[in-house]
């Protein structure tokens, strides 16, 4: 599996988490397309949000490989405003190639992808931990 070395850990301030530390012993959690509702807790859109900023900044429009990405945080995201990269795609893989729908992306989350966009604060919570 992968590791996104420098990728934030987690949303700071909450328990939203953005990757996992080691792989399943069962296997990869498959990715699923989740519904976004309207009536969200405003923390949950900040964890989209922030997830989205941390793919974008981390990956731009490159195709990614799923590695140690949280399978639930990108299931929030996965069927719209990111994308299976490669055609057949595993949801169940580590090594699954997903990519940034940009158009989708940027309707979604315009605040991430504006001109004058500040940097998504992730303070001091990012991924460092070296174990296998």
């Amino acid at each position: 599996m992968l590791k996104h070395r420098g990728f934030p850990g987690r949303l700071p301030g909450t328990d939203f988490q953005f990757v996992i530390r080691r792989a399943s012993k069962d296997g990869a959690t498959k990715i699923i397309r989740r519904e976004r509702y309207r009536d969200r807790k405003n923390a949950d859109r900040l964890a989209d949000q922030g997830f989205m900023a941390a793919l974008w900044a981390q990956f731009g429009e490159e195709p990614f490989e799923r590695g140690n990405l949280d399978a639930g945080r990108l299931s929030w995201l996965f069927g719209r405003e990111v994308v299976p990269a490669e055609d057949p795609f595993d949801p169940q893989s580590y090594d699954a190639l997903l990519r940034i729908d940009l158009k989708r992306a940027e309707a979604a989350f315009p605040e991430v992808f504006a001109a004058d966009a500040q940097p998504f604060d992730f303070g001091d919570d990012f991924d460092e931990d070296d174990d296998a």
